[in-house]
């Protein structure tokens, strides 16, 4: 089978030829290794043959978001140094966006540091983000929400405020690219994770439980625009798997399960309705502990879930979520990063071993071997590259 033959048929339910590799990030994000920009930790000459690796030997899976432009969000400044796009914004939008959002980028020591604030409600709402050459991630500073007055402030924002520009030709043009080779994936937040990421995790938490109110008036302010969002992408851009992540914001250890049906269940289930209106696939993300609310997200008819972390970072294994849900979705996983970082070669092999043999065990819908997350760092050391070369070698020589 070519990998796009593989991957589309375990999403279906299909029988393969072997399980699925896929490196996830790695492959997965847009990154440019000939890019000299001191943030692009991807120009060390240690990351080209692991990037290599993936683009060779992993069956690709693109992970694409179809929103060119959205100039409201403080992390979407900071990694694009920009506050609106107006060529491509309605003029009202960009009127109002000019009028109620300021940034200001500076250098502090090794940091890129960028500051947004909004002016609404007679208050400025501010928000701190900075970048470390050394590492591939924004760090949030300081969040733009701090107490319910800003959360009240924030929700007399009108809705014209949060448009997006959306480019689904990108997705097409990129799905053409990746040829036989792999799939495009559509990546996606819900609106809990658009509404956790304004907050510090202390706050987020004391609101979700203390305020249930005001967090269900978030929610759905937030929800609309990603609403609009799916439904567009998912009509131009069908048959496709989606990605989404933020659940994890209401699962334990962080709020209880009847929560989850609150904040993730009644807000995320449209998104993955519209997804599979139009022929497409949802993979609902979600690391930590996921025992509890995998029949609520069966329940939203989810046909994935990744990455499966095994204990302790989780709290079920891959061999039981294979008998109790693996009829119903497909399994991303579940191979922990800090176990590719650290472990010796032979001791990393045997988990690889069993982690087949458990996501494939018995009846299945289907199952793609896949770690929890990608290092960020500058530098890629042989042990890293020499345990992904171990994850390929096997799926290859893979006999179920």
């Amino acid at each position: 089978m070519t990998k796009r033959e593989r991957l589309m048929a375990t999403l279906r339910g299909e029988p393969v030829d072997r399980p699925a590799v896929n490196f996830y990030e790695i492959g997965g994000f847009d990154v440019d290794p000939s890019d000299p920009d001191e943030l692009n930790v991807y120009n060390d000459p240690s990351w080209r043959p692991l990037l290599q690796l993936a683009e060779e030997r992993s069956d690709l899976i693109r992970m694409r978001s179809p929103v060119r432009s959205r100039s409201w969000d403080p992390q979407t400044i900071a990694a694009k140094s920009e506050i609106r796009n107006p060529k491509s914004e309605t003029t009202s939008a960009f009127r109002l966006r000019s009028d109620l959002v300021h940034a200001h980028h500076y250098v502090e020591g090794q940091w890129r540091c960028t500051r947004v604030t909004i002016q609404i409600g007679g208050r400025t709402l501010s928000s701190t983000t900075r970048r470390d050459p050394a590492v591939d991630t924004i760090w949030t500073t300081e969040h733009l929400l701090k107490s319910t007055d800003d959360l009240k402030a924030y929700l007399e924002l009108p809705d014209e405020f949060f448009a997006e520009e959306i480019d689904v030709a990108k997705l097409i043009e990129d799905d053409a690219k990746v040829g036989q080779r792999g799939i495009v994936m559509v990546d996606t937040e819900d609106p809990i994770c658009a509404a956790a990421a304004l907050f510090r995790m202390e706050d987020f938490l004391t609101i979700a439980l203390m305020e249930p109110v005001l967090f269900h008036q978030l929610l759905g302010k937030l929800s609309r625009p990603l609403y609009a969002r799916t439904e567009r992408v998912s009509a131009a851009f069908p048959g496709h798997l989606w990605r989404i992540y933020g659940p994890e914001y209401a699962a334990e250890p962080f709020l209880p399960p009847r929560l989850f049906k609150e904040y993730v269940v009644r807000y995320t289930e449209p998104m993955i309705r519209a997804i599979k209106k139009h022929g497409g696939f949802a993979r609902v993300h979600c690391h930590g502990r996921i025992g509890a609310i995998l029949d609520s997200i069966c329940a939203m008819g989810a046909d994935a879930t990744d990455p499966i972390e095994p204990p302790p970072h989780g709290d079920v294994t891959l061999v039981s979520v294979r008998r109790q849900y693996g009829e119903r979705l497909v399994l991303f996983g579940n191979i922990e990063l800090a176990d590719i970082e650290s472990m010796e070669s032979a001791e990393f092999e045997r988990v690889v071993a069993q982690t087949l043999a458990d996501g494939t065990r018995g009846h299945g819908r289907g199952f793609v071997l896949m770690p929890s997350s990608a290092p960020n760092g500058r530098q890629i050391t042989s042990r890293i590259l020499t345990n992904y070369e171990t994850m390929v070698r096997l799926v290859e020589g893979f006999h179920s």
